[in-house]
């Protein structure tokens, strides 16, 4: 065959330095923006702050409102009938940006972050990590699942579940033994592969927790679980102790409140008039803008001069666009789920309603790896306190009325439930669950057993309290 010269028709994305930008700034955590933008004036001399008006960047979204000032309709809420209401004296810093406590430190995932900078892992393995690390909770589980993650990570990065799974099995070799796993199985089968060879009863252990055992010696017991596996009583019971020493949540101990945390809110959310109004906060719309004087110098400069200074025209006027893009896509995707959860924000846990990122990417027009990357490391400032994004986000299950109940929801029944219990006579699973469907939520009982022990509950046997 004589080679030959063909021309073909096709189409390919194509990442400009605009959109890489756009796409770096929109991942970034209020600090971590506002580190970006302190460098980025100190390196560009045609940028400037501009503290007296808004500047080019200001994000106006579609006419949001400024976050209130110190007034009758700014959060920091006590209950009226119309509206939250301010009490008088709320905390807030000299520039209006309030400075949030909140419960949910986020000490695992530095840690987690610390170790994975500090391993042999190429770019590529390091850019899935964080995306790893980021969707573990603050009780080291994984909770999105691979395809999801994989799915985030475009277009930025092209990846399949496999390779994700394997950048997985290192990040659960890290401490504490146990993270990133995806059940409490895995879990405990990760803290017993770390034992020495040689500890008594390990093998049967790890047996144990894998074919879900665990979940039926509420029921059996250790006598009735000896005898399915057709095992001596004292061997499971050793077997038994032993899973009962390891840690179910290995998360916890580095996500505690021993120390306090504070977040500065990427939003703000309050009641006007029985209306739930958003806008971004003080620290979300940096105010920065062109400095005139180096702009007109470009006039008048020599021709190397004025070539360096259009330069950093240009990259300013991106950065500028960036900014107000980021704020855009915040504003869009809170009032998306302002207007899916309101009833949350209203009644609290048991009113939070399944959503995900496919809905609210759909109802914005956005990518869902657009939304993920919007609510990653973002808190909202709330009549319910200073939340992260990822609250809004439920899974869910069929209920018996033909709609759906969040799993956050059920967990908060299910505590609802345990903590009016008589504690001599603690609820088991399977009372829990009946209890449930009563009130229109048919759960399974290994589902509410999979619920308790994600809260960190003991089973109806370890509640029990006399006297």
């Amino acid at each position: 065959m004589k080679p030959r010269l063909q021309t073909t028709l096709g189409q390919h994305l194509v990442m400009t330095p605009q959109l890489r930008q756009a796409i770096r700034l929109l991942q970034l955590s209020s600090v971590e923006l506002e580190l970006e933008i302190t460098q980025a004036v100190e390196s560009n001399p045609l940028l400037d702050w501009d503290e007296q008006a808004p500047a080019e960047s200001q994000a106006d979204a579609d006419g949001a409102p400024e976050a209130p000032a110190d007034d009758e309709d700014q959060p920091g809420w006590e209950s009226s009938d119309d509206a939250w209401r301010e009490r008088p004296g709320s905390a807030s810093g000299e520039d209006g940006t309030a400075a949030e406590q909140v419960a949910e430190p986020d000490s695992l995932q530095d840690h987690l972050l610390w170790q994975l900078h500090l391993s042999p892992l190429s770019p590529r393995d390091r850019i899935i990590g964080v995306a790893l690390i980021e969707a573990t909770d603050d009780d080291g589980y994984l909770r999105d699942s691979l395809e999801s993650i994989a799915e985030g990570l475009r277009p930025e990065l092209s990846t399949e579940p496999l390779e994700v799974l394997a950048v997985l099995h290192r990040l659960q070799q890290f401490d504490p033994v146990g993270v990133c796993a995806r059940s409490l199985g895995e879990c405990l089968q990760l803290q017993l592969a770390a034992l020495p060879a040689d500890t008594p009863a390990r093998p049967l252990a790890m047996l144990l927790a894998d074919d879900g055992a665990l979940e039926r010696l509420p029921k059996v017991g250790v006598d009735g679980l000896a005898k399915e596996l057709r095992r001596p009583v004292d061997e499971v019971e050793r077997a038994v102790h032993l899973l009962r020493t390891l840690e179910p949540r290995p998360g916890a101990r580095l996500g505690g409140l021993e120390s306090d945390t504070y977040v500065a809110p990427d939003c703000v959310v309050w009641r006007r008039h029985g209306q739930w109004q958003v806008a971004l906060a003080a620290n979300a719309r940096p105010r920065i803008g062109i400095h005139r004087g180096y702009e007109r110098m470009i006039r008048s400069a020599s021709e190397a001069d004025a070539s360096y200074l259009r330069g950093r025209l240009q990259e300013a006027r991106w950065l500028l666009k960036s900014l107000e893009a980021r704020g855009d896509t915040l504003l869009k995707v809170m009032r998306c789920l302002l207007h899916q959860q309101s009833a949350f924000l209203e009644f609290g846990n048991e009113a939070l309603r399944p959503l995900t990122l496919r809905e609210v990417a759909a109802e914005v027009g956005l990518h869902e790896s657009t939304i993920s990357r919007a609510i990653a490391r973002k808190y909202v400032r709330t009549p319910r306190g200073t939340i992260p994004l990822r609250t809004f986000f439920a899974s869910g299950i069929d209920t018996g009325g033909g709609g759906e109940a969040s799993s956050t929801a059920i967990q908060a029944m299910l505590r609802r439930l345990i903590d009016a219990e008589n504690p001599r006579k603690p609820l088991s699973d399977a009372r829990l669950a009946a209890s449930l469907d009563a009130s229109g939520v048919p759960v399974a009982r290994r589902t509410v057993a999979k619920y308790r022990e994600a809260m960190g509950i003991p089973s109806s046997q370890d509640r029990v309290r006399i006297g």
